[in-house]
């Protein structure tokens, strides 16, 4: 199964890669667009749980990503980008997701996802390695304002974990592997 989820995530990641050549953007404007989704999305994430704000200001660091997967019968993929932002020195490190999978499910969705860091240990280990791998189970149907999403939260280790569905139409469960890494393009300079 291992050399399954591999394959698969390859596949996933390659797609990925080549899908969006002509929609290149510069490294200014893309880190702007990131920053905007940022923005967003912690707005967002506030208005859901007010508790939010005192756990992100009291972190060590947190990220944000933007998500959009897609799940076929048995394979699941998908790509996004983010930011890890370090609350002691304010630095932005600019990433990347992919993610494979393979389950039960048919559907689309657009999704936001926080990661809150206890410790300078898990933050630092994201940030350096990124791996993060689970299973999931998920329940969303949303439009615009219309329909409704079960949203995720839950706890690794010293990181929290919140998710919320943006739009799309999905019912899956899925062991996935996801993988976050460093944009090199976008962090330098």
């Amino acid at each position: 199964m291992t050399k399954s989820l591999t394959a698969i995530f390859a596949i996933a990641l390659l797609n990925i890669t080549i899908s969006f050549p002509a929609l290149a953007k510069s490294a200014a404007e893309e880190r702007a667009e990131s920053n905007q989704m940022v923005q967003q999305s912690l707005a967002d994430f506030k208005k859901e749980n007010a508790e939010l704000a005192g756990k992100i200001s009291g972190s060590v660091g947190y990220a944000v990503f933007s998500n959009a997967g897609i799940n076929l019968f048995v394979i699941s993929a998908g790509g996004g980008h983010g930011v890890a932002i370090d609350n002691v020195s304010g630095k932005r490190t600019y990433m990347k997701m992919g993610e494979a999978g393979v389950g039960f499910g048919a559907g689309v969705k657009d999704f936001r996802a926080l990661m809150v860091f206890k410790t300078r240990e898990s933050y630092d280990k994201f940030v350096e390695s990124g791996w993060l791998f689970g299973a999931q189970a998920d329940a969303s149907a949303k439009a615009g304002d219309k329909g409704g999403s079960a949203e995720s939260e839950g706890a690794i280790g010293d990181v929290e974990i919140y998710q919320m569905t943006e739009a799309g139409l999905s019912l899956e469960a899925t062991i996935k592997g996801t993988k976050f890494w460093k944009d090199k393009d976008l962090n330098q300079g």
